[in-house]
């Protein structure tokens, strides 16, 4: 009986031993103050080129950061726009390093989802966030860089109307040449009365947000930014749209599509007819080939059995190119799509059946 006694004593003494061992060696690891960004200098400006987006735009070093004991520290770099003190973060990479080593095309997303806008310099806020296991987050010093992004993508313009509900979020596109510039065109089918309607800065397109265009109430092909009427189309159908935002002019030209060419039916004197399907929004024909090669020899597309505004395939990549290089063929029956749809990367296809 004193034995058993003796070691539930013993046992409790034990318990109480190693909770108090327990209590000793937790502790919240507190930070010991800020720690600083060494690389790239505040004021730092970079100018952000889309042919060197695979190369490597800055590394951005930084102290490690005080925790007055050996531990595994985590980083985290925070990118804000300047002057929003960090109220929408965009991650900028994670590392138990000291450094970071971003391409262009990285520092170029980050820039954009900030908010800055292609080709302009604006200016950006980065911190470093270190946190460790049980420990207190602590923040690095804040740089400011100037950043000059870029776009790939070509400016558009919304064409809302008749033909879809008149609304702008969900509306047809047609795009100019470049960023800048104010030539714009597309393929458009329309039914009655529409307008153009440009982004805002946010890139939304709507009403209230972006600029809009309409005729300028003589429907001779010019525009009109303010009381402007409605550009009407004559008969529902399907249109190239070219309009320049800036001259104020812009033009309309109904089309129906067909496929010509010494690898077609009709060679190079008759046209083979394409059907046009509102629900894809693509131009589609089944035709038998014969081999034939480009570029004396093969097909093209064109419209309104003309040869003005015709396309072939210049580099023989499925891009297609206005007045390019016939399209080599192989014998066989196929489905040919046209696809216009999307404003300036005109494709096409062949199925064999």
């Amino acid at each position: 009986m004193k034995n058993t006694f003796k070691i539930i004593i013993a046992a409790f003494l034990f318990i109480g031993m190693s909770s108090c061992s327990d209590e000793q060696n937790f502790q919240i690891l507190e930070p010991q103050g800020s720690f600083a960004i060494v690389t790239p200098e505040t004021g730092t400006t970079i100018v952000l080129d889309a042919k060197l987006q695979n190369n490597p735009a800055t590394t951005l070093t930084w102290a490690p950061a005080d925790y007055a004991t050996p531990t595994e520290v985590l980083y985290a770099v925070e990118i804000a726009k300047t002057g929003t003190e960090f109220a929408e973060i965009i991650p900028g990479g994670s590392t138990t390093g000291t450094h970071i080593t971003w391409s262009v095309a990285d520092l170029n997303s980050a820039a954009v989802a900030a908010g800055l806008l292609p080709f302009e310099q604006g200016s950006i806020d980065i911190r470093v966030k270190s946190t460790v296991a049980g420990g207190q987050p602590q923040y690095s010093d804040v740089v400011n860089l100037f950043l000059t992004p870029f776009s790939t993508a070509l400016p558009q313009l919304a064409v809302p109307g008749n033909h879809q509900g008149w609304n702008p979020k969900t509306a047809p596109r047609i795009a100019s040449s470049a960023f800048g510039k104010t030539d714009y065109e597309g393929y458009v089918w329309l039914d009655g009365g529409h307008k153009l309607v440009g982004p805002d800065a946010k890139g939304i397109y709507d009403w209230s947000a972006g600029p809009d265009w309409g005729d300028d109430g003589s429907f001779t092909g010019k525009l009109l930014l303010d009381n402007e009427k409605d550009m009407n189309a004559a008969t529902p159908g399907y249109y190239l749209i070219k309009a320049d935002t800036e001259k104020l002019t812009y033009s309309e030209t109904k089309t129906t599509w067909a496929i010509i060419g010494n690898a077609t039916p009709g060679g190079w004197s008759t046209d083979t007819p394409m059907t046009y399907d509102p629900a894809t929004k693509k131009w589609t024909v089944i035709a038998t080939l014969s081999t034939q090669a480009a570029p004396n020899d093969g097909l093209k597309f064109r419209p309104n059995g003309d040869w003005p505004g015709n396309y072939g395939d210049s580099g023989a990549d499925g891009l297609l190119d206005g007045d390019g290089t016939n399209i080599s063929t192989t014998e066989g029956t196929y489905l040919i799509t046209l696809d216009l749809s999307n404003p300036r990367a005109y494709t096409y296809s062949f199925v064999k059946q």
